[in-house]
């Protein structure tokens, strides 16, 4: 009966997969699934088909437990819904700050940044503010500023195209070693497997490799040679606004500011999350957008305006996704090593461990599968697999992996589905001429990883 529960994980795995051939949103597949493998599991667990794992390795058999199994199912099921509300909460909070910043017109104050018609210069300017931006404002909502920029820079499309997939190895390089930059990474901060210094202090100077080692080798390459015309004139309707200065420093210091929280207060992130929510929200409430503002232009720049705009059917994505995970691991399926019952996704990392011994080499596997399959199952899943203590070698290069192995396909992450969605960029193209750059990049990156790591620092 356990094979129906994975039969249901891999259509819906397959139907988020394949979501562009199929024309369908991924949410769909995503709600369902987890809805589908809760039902099942529910109901064969008090059938006593199924036993029932939680994360204290406690196992629940309804037959023999009785009321006593049956809480234990209802705090199982309890506990995965919360730590996945926790999630989702801090990304509500950090995607309604970058909407509010937006609604001000903040993200214009970059375009004054970018003064020079050298092509070369030109890419390591959006390289740099794509590797910066994306570990504070995340990668995707990075990647989404700076193509809205080179629009304005370079009106050539087909000129803009380099560039633009160029800013997609950038900002999945520099979301790699953020807590906030990369859900996947958030996902981890999170859950306690990675802190935030302790990722910042391992993964840095591998993503710093895997940005730079690309760039250093795309601007000698034909489309980054000569000058371009760039539009350089100021943005009049954005320096109209009075605020746009102000709320983009003030949105991102607070978002900067929950790591910091965290560390002091010993709370979760989405806690401080909410604080920094709450602090921008009440000084877009008073500021002063224009001269002569008015209470009826008030609805065009307040965060009710910014939450309308949040893309809701991500945050359900993340949803449907985590707890189908949660399901998986949360079933018995076989037996460790040692005797004791595990759950699906901690016999599949037994298994994984079997076949192949070395795990650095499975979480390579992992980060060039994160191009083809979307990371947050991926990383989902490999939580639930081991069991590794915070801030281990196995965590860390996870989230370099999962973080920048997406950059290979276009569709390999979100930074990658959003340029592909603005700019057109077509899925051949993107293979022909930017994958082997990507590719190169996540190596060079895995390699001063791994030196770091088992080298210098022999950590086992």
């Amino acid at each position: 009966m356990e094979s129906i529960l994975i039969l249901i994980f891999v259509i819906g795995y397959l139907s988020i997969t394949l979501e562009h051939p199929l024309k369908l949103d991924k949410t769909v597949p995503a709600l369902i699934m987890a809805a589908l493998i809760w039902a099942f599991l529910a109901v064969g667990f008090h059938a006593g088909w199924f036993t029932v794992i939680d994360t204290h390795e406690e196992v629940f058999d309804f037959l023999k437990g009785g009321e006593a199994a049956e809480h234990g199912f209802e705090n199982t099921l309890l506990h995965h819904l919360g730590k996945t509300a926790e999630i989702l909460i801090f990304l509500i909070g950090a995607m309604t700050i970058v909407e509010i910043i937006d609604l001000h017109r903040g993200f214009e104050v970059l375009k004054g940044a970018v003064r020079t018609k050298s092509k070369r210069k030109l890419l390591w300017i959006i390289g740099i503010l794509a590797f910066i931006l994306s570990a504070i404002i995340d990668n995707l909502t990075a990647t989404i500023v700076l193509i809205t920029l080179l629009r304005k820079l370079i009106q050539n499309k087909n000129e803009r195209l380099w560039f633009a997939a160029m800013v997609v190895i950038a900002a999945n390089a520099g979301g790699a070693w953020s807590p906030i930059g990369d859900v996947t990474t958030t996902m981890l901060w999170i859950a306690k497997n990675v802190t935030a210094m302790g990722l910042i202090e391992y993964v840095v100077l591998p993503s710093i490799a895997c940005f730079i080692v690309p760039f250093v080798i795309a601007q000698y390459m034909k489309p980054f040679k000569g000058n371009i015309e760039v539009d350089t004139t100021e943005d009049v309707v954005a320096e109209k606004l009075l605020s746009s200065r102000t709320m983009l420093f003030l949105g991102l210091g607070m978002i900067v500011s929950v790591p910091v929280f965290k560390t002091l207060t010993h709370l979760p992130p989405y806690v401080g999350m909410m604080l920094a929510l709450g602090v921008v929200w009440l000084v877009s409430e008073y500021i002063h957008p224009e001269e002569d503002f008015s209470k009826e232009r008030r609805h065009l720049y307040s965060a009710h305006k910014a939450l309308s705009r949040i893309e809701i059917s991500s945050i359900l994505f993340f949803l449907g996704i985590l707890m189908a995970v949660a399901g998986l691991e949360s079933l018995v399926y076989g037996v460790a090593e040692n005797g004791d019952p595990v759950g699906t996704l901690r016999y599949l990392a037994e298994v994984l461990q079997g076949a192949i011994p070395n795990q650095d080499v499975v979480v390579l596997l992992l980060g060039v599968l994160s191009a083809i399959i979307d990371n947050v199952p991926l990383v989902a899943a490999s939580m639930g697999m081991y069991d590794a203590p915070t801030d281990s070698v196995l965590w860390h290069f996870i989230a370099y992996s999962a973080g920048t192995g997406g950059s290979m396909l276009i569709i390999g992450s979100a930074a990658g589905v959003a340029a592909m969605g603005m700019e057109r960029i077509d899925f051949i193209w993107y293979l022909k001429k930017i994958s082997w750059l990507a590719f190169i990049g996540f190596i060079a990156g895995a390699g001063v990883f791994l030196l770091i790591e088992r080298v210098i620092f022999s950590h086992v």
